[in-house]
């Protein structure tokens, strides 16, 4: 993480931030959960405010495509009225799938903040960079609490 950016804060008053809108994210992973969807919450924020949140919907909608990611991105550009989020930051807490990551890619994504990593199915697995080349990613942002989430739902579902 840099250590000023451009609005000067520290980096622990940036954690802080991060911390902060990482636990509204949660809040739309939890929401999920409740649904039976695979707990995964994603949050837009622009200039410092929310303007987009969403969480998976796959399930409910019967659509492969209905992640937590896709609905936020699609609610942001709706909300600011570009399909260009150069000047947003996407808060997701898991690591975005191969589809999510190219659709943040294609959205210019300013900067990707995400909590836990998925070893499986994220977008790092893949050797070839997915994201947009000036997207910033920030991983590990509340990481165990988003981890312990999404294997409180397996193991819910194992039972």
């Amino acid at each position: 993480m840099e250590i000023w950016h451009e609005n000067h804060q520290s980096v622990k008053e940036q954690y802080k931030t991060h911390e902060r809108f990482m636990r509204e994210a949660l809040k739309e992973a939890n929401i999920a959960f409740s649904k039976e969807e695979i707990p995964i919450g994603a949050i837009v924020v622009c200039h410092g405010k929310i303007v987009a949140r969403s969480h998976n919907l796959t399930e409910i909608l019967n659509d492969a495509t209905a992640h937590a990611e896709m609905q936020a991105i699609t609610a942001a550009a709706n909300h600011i009225g570009s399909k260009y989020l150069n000047e947003c930051i996407l808060y997701v807490t898991v690591e975005p799938c191969i589809m999510c990551g190219a659709a943040s890619a294609w959205s210019q994504l300013g900067t990707l903040i995400y909590g836990t990593s998925d070893e499986k199915k994220g977008f790092s697995t893949i050797p070839k960079k997915i994201l947009h080349p000036k997207t910033k990613i920030i991983g590990g942002i509340l990481a165990e609490e988003c981890k312990e989430l999404m294997q409180l739902f397996f193991k819910k579902k194992r039972e």
